[in-house]
This record gives C-alpha cells, sequence and structure tokens, in this order.
C-alpha cells in the first residue's frame, strides 16, 4: 500500500527517513548539545611585548555557553573532570605558573550536594617566563583548554579547544604598552 501527498510523492517512505533524524534531533537537545562550540576561547596579555629573562603576565578567557557550565579546576567530587589549561613552551617562554579562578557553589537536579562549577566568562591566568637568551620576536605557545560541559540535565562527553597564545619578546629599553587591566586586575596571581 503506498500512501502519496497531493504532489504525487510517497508520503511513507518520507515518514520513515524522517524518524531516525527525529530521534537524534531529540537526543541532542536531551543531551544539551548546542549548535556551536560550548567554549570559545581567547588570549590576551597584559603588556604589547616583554623583555629576555622576565615574567610576564597573560589570560585565556573561556566563554561558555548559556545554559551550560564546566567544572571547577579542582571539582568538588573526585570522580569530576576538572577543567585544565595545557600549553607548551616555545621559543624560550614557558609557563611558570597557572591560576585558575575559585568556581562558584551550584546546586543541579543531577547532585545531592552543590558543586564548584564556572558559568559565562572565566579568566585563567598564566604567568609566562621569558629566558635570558630569548631573542626579539614572536613566539607562540600552542595548548588546550581541556573541559567537560554539562546542563541542568546531562553532561557532554570530555573535550579541548586549541589554545594559541603568541607572546612578542623586545629588546631591553622598548616601552611597553599595559593593556585589559579590567581583566587583569581580577586574577590573583599572588
Amino acid at each position: 500500500m503506498h500512501l502519496v501527498t497531493k504532489k504525487g510523492g510517497p508520503l511513507l517512505a518520507r515518514q520513515v527517513l524522517l524518524i531516525p533524524f527525529m530521534v537524534c534531533l531529540a537526543i541532542g537537545v536531551e543531551a544539551g548539545q548546542s549548535s556551536g562550540p560550548v567554549v570559545e576561547i581567547r588570549t590576551l596579555l597584559a603588556t604589547d611585548g616583554a623583555y629576555a629573562g622576565s615574567v610576564t603576565k597573560a589570560a585565556v578567557l573561556a566563554q561558555i555557553a548559556p545554559g551550560f557550565h564546566i567544572n571547577d579546576n579542582k571539582p568538588t567530587l573526585d570522580y569530576l573532570i576538572p577543567t585544565e589549561l595545557r600549553l607548551e613552551s616555545a621559543r624560550g617562554v614557558s609557563v611558570a605558573r597557572t591560576v585558575f579562578p575559585k568556581g562558584e557553589l551550584k546546586k543541579f537536579a543531577f547532585s545531592d550536594m552543590q558543586l564548584s562549577v564556572y558559568e559565562g566568562t572565566v579568566a585563567v591566568g598564566v604567568l609566562l617566563k621569558i629566558a635570558r637568551a630569548a631573542r626579539p620576536g614572536t613566539c607562540t605557545l600552542k595548548g588546550e583548554f581541556i573541559y567537560q560541559a554539562c546542563n541542568d540535565h546531562a553532561c557532554l562527553p570530555p573535550t579541548s579547544v586549541p589554545v594559541i597564545l603568541a607572546v612578542k619578546v623586545v629588546p631591553r629599553g622598548t616601552p611597553l604598552k599595559r593593556g585589559n587591566g579590567d581583566v587583569f586586575n581580577r586574577i590573583k596571581f599572588d
């Protein structure tokens, strides 16, 4: 038996092909999948350059999509996936220390206790050590921001987004211009 639409096409065949698509769409919505990335990354420097033999401040800003949260770098429970930042050294520039903010305690339907999470924009501070032998020029550190995103009902699989941080090493005596004070004033490097 064939059912036909007004234009004469087989209605039953279209309905059968549509069912798997609708099931996948419903599963994705229930799991909290978004149409784009859950976390987007931007990097900033406290100054427009750095001297060889110095330490300079950088920040990795993680913008978390509305409706989602990611775990604190020091999660409330041992089995939760911590948020991490990994950067590889490059041409005389290395990471001296990484500073994560304290998460916000929130209660979710899937947990009996409050969990420490990040929502909105998270500023992760990075102290960069510039080697004494570093030559003038741009050094690019590459790495990844690792996280597990969840909504109020479910969690997505752990994932990561690439991080690229460019540092311009300048000759001593070159004036350095400060910037991004609104971000760096919030990061507790001490």
